[in-house]
């Protein structure tokens, strides 16, 4: 049932359209005017105006007219005699929905309210999915923290969303830089606009231009339409470049460009194309070393840096282990269809034992790990990691790969001091390069299993761009 609001001075018109429209299971009022359809349109919604074009008062243009301008949500037809169909042509124009034509055949009129509801309803369950997905995002996109350090983080980030400034993220994988990305987003005025995020590092270099600069039809093989970049899609928003640090010199150039000149140039064509964007950019590298290394140009570095915003490592802020433990247990509570109530004893000790290499996001899996695999109500011991180990090995074996995993520095002291033991026996020959490749390789395939085949991730674990990573594996494994 549909509230149908009727406007039309002839009374008799009026009655007839209220008879046929509650057979119709409407629920339907009547104003013999303009201004008295304002007047019930402003105290109470309707889902329909159906109003005739000339009434004293106020007609049917003059109301259509301050619907549109006071943005009240009610679709409009207009009825017209065949004299002033022009006439309900620019009301069609200005915003109804359609016209109908007296004197008006009950059938046509019965499928073309149909239709109209039908759109009402439509527009009105989008203005409400609209709302929700930006009420939830605003909500899910927060930090959990009691730590004073995390304090300050979100302090920074109320501080700089307002503003239209370019912010460099800075912290280790896992940290959380993109949902500090987002949080700049969404305490923004841009909060509304698209948020775009892309990763510089997982995408070929031949590629990343077309991605964030979009590409005309022919510019390339397989271009076979034009197409929007990310810049352009994220109109009026903000563009996420995560591990910035990766794009190739070529790119950094283009890219301080659309920086300095607020335009972007598609593949294959000179046409420039205005972009309103905000970027946020973020590494888990150190970018000024790049640029002392000149594998990054410190103009980008300085356009990008306006601020800074540097993540601790959640091994640094441990007081944050337990409320992101319990956070992370409710999510996975929800995704997996459990109802685990909480963390006996022993297995608290060991979440806040874990080195955390991997931070959040390692917290994060292991929680999601325990979830899925424990028997009982609670979270137990029994399916949480040995805190002398570290997902970013690979199974321990004895003593020395438990002591890798609290001090990477220690295995590599018994690495050369066996090393060291073998150049003692005279009849012994070591072949140095032959023995750091296959130890390098074994930490390549560690790392690459540890992060799911994600070469990434595995790259960013390792401390390495994804080119040289790519390269390294690809080096040792043909030569296998």
């Amino acid at each position: 049932m549909a509230k149908i609001l009727v406007v039309d001075d002839e009374l008799s018109l009026r009655q007839m359209l209220t008879i046929f429209l509650r057979k119709e299971d409407h629920d339907v009022t009547t104003a013999n005017n303009g201004l008295q359809a304002l007047e019930l349109l402003q105290s109470a919604p309707f889902d329909l105006v159906l109003t005739d074009v000339r009434m004293p008062r106020m007609g049917g243009l003059d109301l259509l007219d301050v619907i549109r301008e006071r943005d009240i949500p009610v679709q409009v037809i207009v009825m017209t005699a065949y004299s002033t169909t022009e006439t309900a042509l620019d009301a069609m124009r200005k915003g109804a929905y359609d016209y109908v034509v007296k004197p008006m055949k009950l059938d046509e009129l019965r499928i073309l309210v149909e239709k109209c509801l039908e759109k009402s309803a439509l527009v009105a369950e989008n203005k409400q999915l609209r709302k929700r997905l930006a009420d939830t995002g605003k909500r899910r996109v927060s930090l959990t923290y009691v730590s004073q350090k995390m304090a300050d983080i979100e302090s920074l980030v109320d501080r700089v969303a307002p503003t239209p400034s370019n912010v460099l993220v800075l912290g280790e994988s896992g940290t959380g830089k993109e949902v500090v990305a987002r949080m700049l987003h969404h305490r923004s005025s841009r909060s509304a606009r698209p948020f775009v995020a892309i990763n510089c590092g997982a995408i070929h270099e031949q590629l990343m231009e077309s991605e964030l600069f979009g590409h005309v039809k022919g510019a390339f093989t397989g271009a076979t339409k034009d197409k929007k970049g990310l810049f352009e899609a994220a109109g009026g928003g903000s563009i996420f470049l995560d591990e910035i640090g990766e794009l190739s010199i070529n790119l950094q150039v283009k890219l301080l460009r659309v920086l300095q000149e607020r335009v972007v140039t598609p593949v294959g064509t000179t046409d420039e194309v205005p972009i309103d964007v905000r970027v946020i950019a973020a590494t888990h590298n150190d970018l000024r070393d790049a640029v002392h290394e000149q594998r990054f140009r410190a103009d980008l570095f300085y356009r990008l840096n306006v601020i800074e915003i540097r993540l601790p490592p959640l091994r640094e802020r441990r007081d944050d282990i337990r409320p992101l433990a319990d956070h992370f247990l409710q999510v996975m509570n929800r995704r997996l269809g459990r109802q685990l109530a909480g963390f006996e004893p022993e297995a608290l000790e060991i979440l806040l034992a874990l080195p955390y290499y991997g931070n959040v996001r390692e917290l994060e899996n292991v929680i999601e790990r325990a979830v899925a695999l424990e028997p009982g109500d609670i979270v137990t011991a029994a399916y949480l990691p040995d805190p002398g180990s570290s997902l970013l090995l690979d199974e321990p074996h004895g003593i020395g790969a438990n002591r890798m995993a609290r001090e990477p520095e220690g295995l590599v002291d018994d690495f050369v001091a066996g090393i060291d033991r073998c150049l003692d026996d005279e009849a012994l020959q070591v072949d140095l390069e032959r023995t750091l490749g296959r130890l390098e390789q074994g930490m390549l395939h560690s790392a690459l299993r540890r992060a799911r085949n994600n070469k990434t991730e595995a790259a960013q674990r390792l401390g390495m761009s994804f080119r040289s990573f790519r390269y390294k594996l690809a080096k040792y494994d043909n030569e296998s």
